[in-house]
């Protein structure tokens, strides 16, 4: 059975989240919006309807914060994702994640494949999952492609941090959290991350937590 959001028009129910002022409201796991899936955006939206509902995503982002934020997070199931990271970390994160600053991007029926066999493993969370983290295995660098809002060819290979984001949000737009590829046994609070596991690295948290890292 459906909800009554189901039978609502997208580009109505956009209308509909946009009414209000500010940020829209995040959508947090266990609802049905963030596992069944998204619409290809096949112009769905007119072009004034995408670009008011890409700046909500965009204030959306910024105010969590968060670097990433995908269409069914605000409870839209369109396949599209905003991402932007001005990666203010120390120099030692940098260079264990590779995270370097992105610009404001967004994503429209984005898809990845992995580069190589390499993987990398660290702490994650979620604007959807609020107050935990967990260490994820990724592949270090991806090709992603798609388009952008003024439907441009994307077609560009990420690595680092960059690599994790994009994936992330990718995985949003097919139902899958964060969590669905997680190490059951890193999972932690804010708190505790913040406490115990604010290393570069998650090789410290593996061998008291006890999990294997890639």
């Amino acid at each position: 059975m459906g909800t009554p959001n189901d039978r609502v028009p997208l580009a109505e129910r956009v209308e509909q989240l946009l009414d209000g002022e500010g940020p829209l409201r995040i959508v947090a796991a266990g609802d049905p919006v963030l596992r069944g899936g998204t619409e290809p955006y096949d112009g769905q939206l007119d072009p004034a309807l995408l670009a008011r509902f890409v700046r909500a995503l965009r204030i959306t982002m910024r105010t969590a914060p968060g670097v990433g934020l995908a269409a069914p997070q605000v409870g839209v199931a369109l396949r599209i994702a905003v991402i932007e990271d001005p990666a203010p970390v120390p120099e030692e994160v940098r260079i264990a994640r590779g995270r370097v600053p992105q610009p404001f991007r967004v994503l429209v029926n984005p898809a990845y494949e992995p580069v190589g066999a390499e993987r990398a493993a660290f702490f994650e969370g979620c604007l959807s999952v609020p107050g935990y983290q967990a260490v994820v295995a990724r592949p270090a660098a991806v090709r992603l492609t798609g388009q952008d809002e003024q439907g441009r060819a994307l077609d560009e290979v990420f690595t680092g941090w960059p690599a994790r984001i994009v994936q992330h949000e990718t995985d949003h737009l097919d139902g899958t959290l964060y969590l669905d590829r997680a190490e059951p046994r890193s999972l932690s609070s804010n708190e505790a991350a913040a406490r115990n596991w604010a290393q570069p690295t998650a090789e410290e948290a593996a061998r008291a937590l006890g999990f294997d890292l890639p």
